[in-house]
């Protein structure tokens, strides 16, 4: 009798269940948590990829001419009339909108915006010297790509941007 009692073994059939409600409870939880850990995945993808556009397109412009010489030469950055145009120079459009990017990122838009924050006066001496005042512009690039909901599809709230912007001094 005594070896009965202490060599106890398994559960007893209330035990059981007892704890097969907790269990299934805490499967549950878990379960309904992964849609929610996945658009989170998924956002922080899609903001990255955004700002990796917004940066790559930012060294396009730091990488465009706009000199002060004489006699001047052309300006191949250019400047916004406002903001929903797209930066021109002698006409010419220096960064237009991209309404689609090539694939992989062809979910995304992009645009480039250019204004003055300090007008440039060059003048040029009688030596061919330049006289006069560097300019400055503000650079601002937006990118925008519309986010997946937690269930995977296209999200009803619209879109979402991401800005980067960056001053340009005349060189």
């Amino acid at each position: 009798m005594r070896q009965l009692i202490s060599n106890q073994r398994g559960m007893t059939l209330a035990e059981v269940l007892v704890a097969l409600p907790i269990i299934t409870i805490g499967l549950l939880a878990l379960l309904s948590a992964i849609p929610l850990s996945t658009y989170a995945t998924q956002e922080g993808s899609q903001t990255s990829t955004a700002t990796f556009l917004a940066n790559q397109r930012l060294d396009q412009v730091r990488n465009a001419q706009w000199m002060a010489t004489c006699p001047p030469t052309p300006d191949d950055l250019g400047v916004s009339a406002s903001s929903a145009v797209a930066p021109t120079s002698g006409g010419t459009t220096t960064f237009a909108d991209e309404n689609s990017i090539a694939a992989p990122y062809a979910a995304y838009t992009r645009q480039v915006r250019i204004t003055e924050s300090v007008a440039s006066t060059t003048v040029c001496g009688a030596t061919g010297a330049i006289t006069g005042t560097y300019g400055l512009r503000t650079v601002t690039v937006t990118v925008t790509y519309r986010p997946l909901s937690a269930t995977g599809a296209n999200a009803v709230s619209g879109s979402r941007s991401v800005t980067v912007n960056m001053q340009i001094a005349q060189r």
